[in-house]
């Protein structure tokens, strides 16, 4: 497993996983989880100043919305595979001395780190035409209740 290291550009930590998939004999896809490296980050939140966190209405939905950066690209596990950015989850994002940061507080995830997908990944170009960093959009999944 690989594990970068942080520093002041990339505060965080964060664990990347990709899925194993297989299909059952009625053509069901199951994928299984596996935590394929740690990454340094740096995220922060990408909701507007006056946008509700949690929605009140009959079911009650709560919208979480990250903006980061990574130093590679988070579709390339550390077996040089490629994946689509719906085949990527990342959790347990940390500080550099390992205390969690989003945390689920209700529900089959209560106390554990909160469960992310990729929306966008944007590579960004430096003066000389190399990619510096890669730009990350991560929404909070629909499903908490995955065994990760």
């Amino acid at each position: 497993m690989q594990c970068e290291l942080t520093d002041f550009m990339y505060p965080l930590l964060a664990d990347v996983y990709y899925p194993l998939v297989d299909q059952g004999p009625y053509g069901n896809v199951k994928k299984t989880w596996v935590l394929s490296k740690t990454i340094a980050c740096n995220f922060s939140s990408g909701g507007a100043a006056m946008k509700e966190e949690v929605k009140p209405n009959v079911n009650i939905t709560q919208d979480s919305i990250l903006l980061g950066r990574v130093k590679t690209d988070i579709r390339v596990s550390d077996s040089e595979d490629k994946n689509a950015i719906t085949n990527v989850l990342i959790t347990n994002i940390r500080d550099r001395w390992e205390s969690p940061i989003y945390l689920e507080t209700s529900g089959p995830r209560a106390g554990r780190s909160t469960l992310y997908e990729i929306a966008t990944n944007e590579p960004t170009l430096g003066p000389f035409g190399s990619v510096e960093y890669y730009k990350l959009t991560v929404r909070r999944s629909e499903n908490q209740a995955s065994d990760i």
